[in-house]
């Protein structure tokens, strides 16, 4: 076995076409730096010269999946840097800002147990997750193109009185509006558009539903008044191991729903939320509290409205979604969470 004057830590830029891999010793002095073409096989076997196990690093970017799970099917100590973190600890002016420089950085970080870590969802929830985020995409598609359909009908002095364009009261409204020229030709367009997106997002629903049905989270998020299939699916696949967050506030702090503080001496300011987060489990939680939510969580929204007007509402919606989270916080680590009415097993 190595003695501690011979570990090495690796750090690891890596790119679409190619990557940087350099290695430190013991006291962060450089070892060696070296491009490849990427491939499993030759980040392997880069990574490999720094000893069996070695702790590598990289940076959570564009098509990492691949390759930390090459380095960790090898038995390599895989650490998978923040994008955001990093970002925060490369602010200020540079004289230069290179593949190697930033490999040797991710290096020097890993030693000094300094690096901003994202968590490593497992390859099978990583699978569903981007079932949920290709969902996600194909919504705004949706709805883009359903509000593409309106613009249309109003620039002809039309108006649409359905509420829902995919439904039957919808195809009636639309098949009543008589649009000279091109301007037919595209709302035909559109209207196919729509459906098959429609038609893509039903399948996917299926699909998420068929693959977390089984998932007890997912079961019991769904007794919660305010989830749903689509918004339990996403505080699962993107929270995963809520166990990794040792309380509710930690999971708010990463959604990005705690104020900014900005402190000094005497002075202490709290501003807006950070947004500094998962934007998706932001918008779940978000959404969770719109309609009919849980009676302790509507009125968290309702008691800021009624002390402070409704200019508030904002504020209130934002709070109410935090207290959701703390609910989503014990239902996933606990089954139950005791503020709610006693309907989750």
């Amino acid at each position: 076995m190595s003695s501690i004057s011979d570990r090495q830590w690796v750090g690891v830029d890596l790119h679409l076409y190619r990557s940087v891999i350099v290695r430190i010793d013991d006291r962060g002095q450089e070892l060696d730096c070296v491009r490849i073409e990427n491939s499993p096989a030759a980040l392997v076997a880069e990574v490999g010269k720094a000893g069996g196990g070695v702790s590598v690093a990289l940076e959570a970017t564009y098509g990492w999946y691949w390759a930390v799970d090459a380095l960790r099917a090898a038995g390599f100590d895989v650490h998978l840097a923040h994008p955001y973190g990093m970002r925060k600890q490369r602010r200020g002016p540079k004289r230069a800002k290179t593949d190697h420089l930033d490999a040797l950085e991710l290096a020097r970080l890993l030693r000094l147990e300094s690096l901003p870590e994202s968590w490593i969802a497992p390859p099978e929830l990583r699978e569903v997750r981007e079932l949920v985020r290709h969902r996600r995409q194909l919504t705004k598609v949706a709805t883009s193109t359903k509000a593409g359909i309106r613009a249309g009908a109003a620039k002809h002095g039309l108006t649409i009185e359905a509420t829902q364009l995919d439904s039957v009261a919808g195809s009636n409204a639309l098949n009543a509006i008589q649009l000279p020229g091109w301007f037919a030709d595209r709302l035909a367009s559109q209207r196919r558009i729509m459906l098959l997106v429609e038609d893509e997002i039903a399948r996917v629903d299926a699909e998420v539903d068929r693959r977390l049905k089984s998932n007890p989270d997912y079961r019991n998020l769904m007794k919660v008044k305010g989830i749903g299939p689509v918004l339990a699916a996403v505080f699962v696949v993107e929270i995963g191991d809520v166990r990794r967050f040792p309380n509710p506030a930690a999971l708010a702090c990463w959604a990005g729903m705690t104020p900014r503080i900005d402190e000094s001496d005497r002075r202490r300011r709290e501003g807006s939320i950070s947004k500094e987060g998962c934007t998706l489990v932001r918008w779940a939680a978000v959404e969770a509290v719109q309609r009919n939510c849980e009676p302790t969580i509507k009125k968290v929204r309702d008691d800021i409205i009624a002390r402070r007007g409704k200019r508030a509402r904002n504020v209130a919606k934002v709070a109410a979604a935090r207290r959701m989270l703390e609910v989503v916080y014990w239902v996933m680590r606990d089954g139950e969470a005791r503020c709610l009415t006693k309907t989750v097993a």
